[in-house]
């Protein structure tokens, strides 16, 4: 259908009575397969305090999706940049592309300061927008302000002012990979053993603000973050190219993200939807993300009026539908935004849904299936798995 890339961006999620531990091994099959579709990269997400999502860590669990996959890249999106130091970034990134290289993307995301927290978005004047066949609505708030958030913050040890350091972490981790970092004191530090690991660093953003501009600045890659901000989506992305000067990269690259569900028919996609409202409003509410409802749990219990005006932005941007009716709306999104790459994160109670609409969406769009060779270390530690001994 198309020649841009799709990409998969995984939560970790699992449901109603599932435990994490499912939703973790769900991770890893989901990459396996994502890798024989043919799908270009498997991204993990970060996400703390949430009692329906596991990947708390994406930098651990990638350890194990890469031993088990062989040439999908893998990385983050987005490693929060104040939630560590820049040492610790690259240490933890090294150390997985150390062991399998040239596989490594590593995604930076930034975060408000802790007072940032305790205060609630801006919210424009924008009212819903179609521009070119691409719904962008009116941006909503939420409760960031919540107890929650500020323990979170209080125990991931952010301090005032992490923010305010965000280009001089990245400037840093960039430094501590290519092997040209000076500590303040004078001393030549190399970070063993990411130092000259090929890692590819990707800023990623949500709206027209210092994640877009630093990576155009630096000449990096910019991930647009259409499933979180869809309001904001083409001004991150303008706000990049404007920005961009040839660094890393000779031209801009822009992977833009999207909220998409595939089933065999729209009203069976849309059923099994049923439970993204309660999910999103779940954080929205300040909450945590709740374990995925059961479509029959949701359908049981819909959102009321007030709930569901809370979390419409998101459900409007879901592409939730048939191989065909999804495929026809991402590639309005590409076309809109121009991205060079789609990066499709899908969420469902059972994880054989989620699967599944990964493979239908694979073949709708054309993505070359790959299957490791007979032999092969990737095909015989396959079948040890398959066969329960791995």
């Amino acid at each position: 259908m198309t020649t841009v890339p799709l990409s998969v961006l995984d939560l970790s999620p699992f449901g109603a009575g599932q435990t994490p531990a499912d939703g973790l091994r769900a991770s890893i099959a989901l990459a396996q397969r994502a890798e024989r579709l043919g799908y270009s990269r498997y991204w993990l997400a970060e996400h703390h305090l949430n009692p329906g999502v596991a990947g708390a860590a994406p930098h651990v669990l990638l350890a194990s999706i890469a031993d088990r996959t062989s040439r999908i890249r893998i990385g983050t999106a987005a490693t929060i940049i104040g939630n560590y130091s820049p040492l610790q970034v690259v240490e933890a990134a090294g150390v997985v592309s150390a062991l399998h290289p040239g596989r490594f993307d590593l995604g930076i995301g930034r975060s408000g300061s802790t007072s940032s927290a305790q205060t609630p978005p801006t919210v424009t004047d924008r009212e819903d927008r179609v521009v070119d066949g691409l719904v962008l609505p009116a941006p909503l708030p939420f409760n960031v302000g919540s107890e929650r958030f500020v323990a979170q913050f209080r125990l991931l040890g952010r301090t005032a002012g992490d923010a305010d350091r965000f280009e001089q972490d990245v400037l840093d981790i960039l430094d501590l990979i290519g092997g040209t970092y000076i500590a303040p004191e004078g001393v030549p530090i190399r970070a063993t053993p990411a130092e000259g690991q090929d890692i590819q660093v990707w800023l990623h953003g949500s709206t027209a603000g210092p994640s877009a501009d630093l990576a155009g600045r630096l000449g990096l890659p910019f991930g647009a973050n259409y499933h979180v901000a869809p309001s904001f989506v083409l001004d991150a992305v303008e706000a990049y190219r404007k920005a961009f000067r040839p660094g890393v990269l000779a031209e801009p690259r822009v992977i833009v993200s999207v909220d998409a569900l595939v089933a065999d028919s729209t009203n069976e996609a849309l059923r099994l939807a049923a439970g993204f409202p309660h999910w999103v409003h779940s954080i929205r509410a300040g909450d945590g993300a709740i374990p995925y409802p059961t479509p029959e749990q949701a359908l049981a219990s819909p959102l009321d009026a007030e709930a569901l005006a809370l979390v419409s932005d998101r459900v409007a941007t879901q592409f939730a539908g048939s191989p065909a009716a999804v495929a026809e709306r991402l590639e309005t999104l590409q076309r809109v935004t121009g991205a060079d790459e789609l990066l499709v994160t899908s969420i469902s109670h059972d994880p054989a849904d989620r699967e599944r609409s990964y493979e239908l969406l694979a073949e709708v769009w054309g993505l070359e299936a790959w299957e490791p060779e007979v032999g092969s270390a990737a095909a015989v530690k396959r079948e040890l798995e398959a066969a329960g001994v791995a």
